[in-house]
């Protein structure tokens, strides 16, 4: 590039009548060098600004309480700060991720519609799959519901015992209030409180709903820590509220009470077991002249194709929950007829033909129960390299639950070529979680007890 120092070196001799011009290409070029400089400097600037878009922002969990109508109080100045950097950037339509009891979630105004396209922008999510909105209080979810809708008995029994807390309840909607893009054009609406106080302060200190899936691009593990947040979504989001790691690490459970027969049907398992229902739901209706509610689950005691192919709450349609490797459920419970069961040796045999890996060695972590009977006959096989992640004991599954999605992205970061996960008995917290091992796991394979 020629340089207005250049220029004034060089003596060209020129006609008075090119003078006023060559003068004016050299002021020129010289405005074109400030502006270049200038725009260099800018751009350099606006990228080390990109590199730390995304804050994170600690918040302490115990210096939030709330009142018994519903009122906020936060004796931490740096936690109310945050709170309101967070509520600044969901007011100005920007998404932001904030732990709940289930997952960290991805917020925002639930009830503007450009709010909500950014969840799905961000994520990659499927315009076609509804999102769960979240409330601070009981008053909050009145002005969320048709003015003659009235709560059902079971709606109320169920609210009173798990509220705030992981249960997620169908609602009809107002049309007139929540945008479709919420509900995917639905007829309901998923709403529930959640039990995390920094959750529901945001929620609070905002003053609105806040639509919110997890905080992970779609398809992936659900983060339960804000460093799996910020592992995956640097850059695209603006604020991480850290409130620690999430105490129940599944999402919430999914009840739609809305039919006519009076029944609950749970259309996704979470934090709140079908048990913990089942019990309260009993107790409620035993001093009453009403039958009992039946509960059903979804895939378990009946099926609804064409609710899956246009659910009215998440994780029914998609494939959710996989990690960037391979994942393979170890089913150690009965075969069914006509399958035959492969013994520890035979199995790890076939993951060694089957599975790509460097020319070294076999890398495989293990995500299975601290008291699995079936590890130690997997890991004297000394030519895979095991990366362990026990879940905790088969008779504690919260623990297990609270740890499979950090256990998923852990051995994903540590760089194994195959995760293996061991099947749990589907009761309590298990049912949850293999709803979850099954939708991650590419494969299974049914494996003999030694």
């Amino acid at each position: 590039m020629f340089s207005y120092r250049f220029a004034m070196i060089i003596q060209i001799p020129v006609p008075d009548s090119c003078k006023l011009n060559c003068v004016s290409i050299i002021l020129l070029m010289n405005v074109l060098k400030r502006y270049l400089k200038f725009s260099l400097k800018r751009s350099s600037q606006l990228q080390g600004t990109m590199a730390a878009a995304t804050q994170v922002l600690a918040c302490d969990s115990t210096s939030i309480v709330f009142s018994l109508d519903d009122q906020v109080a936060i004796s931490s100045p740096e936690t109310l700060a945050a709170l309101r950097t967070a509520a600044s950037c969901l007011k100005d339509f920007l998404p932001v991720a904030f732990p709940t009891e289930t997952v960290y979630g991805l917020g925002a105004i639930a009830l503007n519609a450009a709010a909500a396209l950014k969840i799905f922008s961000t994520k990659g999510r499927p315009a076609d799959n509804p999102l769960i909105v979240h409330v601070s209080s009981r008053r909050m979810l009145q002005t969320l519901l048709p003015q003659n809708y009235a709560l059902s008995p079971s709606y109320e029994l169920l609210i009173e015992h798990f509220w705030p807390g992981p249960l997620t309840l169908l609602f009809p909607c107002d049309h007139s209030l929540i945008p479709d893009v919420i509900t995917a054009g639905q007829p309901t609406v998923a709403i529930r409180m959640p039990s995390h106080p920094v959750a529901r302060a945001l929620i609070a200190v905002t003053d609105a709903p806040l639509a919110a899936p997890s905080a992970n691009s779609s398809g992936k593990p659900s983060p339960t820590r804000a460093e799996h947040v910020l592992n995956d979504l640097n850059g695209k989001i603006t604020v991480i509220l850290d409130g620690g790691p999430c105490e129940v690490g599944l999402e919430s459970t999914v009840v739609d009470g809305l039919h006519e027969d009076g029944n609950i049907r749970i259309l996704r398992p979470g934090g709140i077991t079908v048990e913990d229902i089942k019990r309260v739901l009993v107790n409620g209706f035993s001093d009453v002249d009403r039958p009992i509610p039946q509960i059903l689950v979804h895939r378990r005691d009946f099926r609804d194709d064409a609710l899956e192919q246009a659910p009215t709450t998440p994780g029914m349609k998609y494939r959710h929950y996989s990690p960037s490797v391979p994942v393979t459920l170890m089913r150690i419970s009965d075969a069914p007829l006509g399958i035959e069961p492969l013994s520890p040796s035979a199995f790890l045999k076939d993951l060694k033909r089957s599975i790509p890996h460097s020319p070294d060695t076999l890398r495989v972590g293990l995500l299975m129960p601290s008291d699995s009977i079936l590890m130690k006959s997997l890991i004297s096989d000394t030519t895979i390299q095991w990366h362990e992640f026990p879940l905790g004991l088969v008779s504690e599954p919260a623990i297990i639950a609270r740890r499979l999605f950090d256990g998923l992205l852990t051995l994903e970061r540590d760089g194994v070529d195959l995760i293996l996960v061991e099947e749990v008995p589907e009761e309590n917290e298990g049912l949850a979680i293999m709803n979850r091992v099954k939708k991650a796991a590419g494969s299974s394979q049914w494996i003999t007890i030694p």
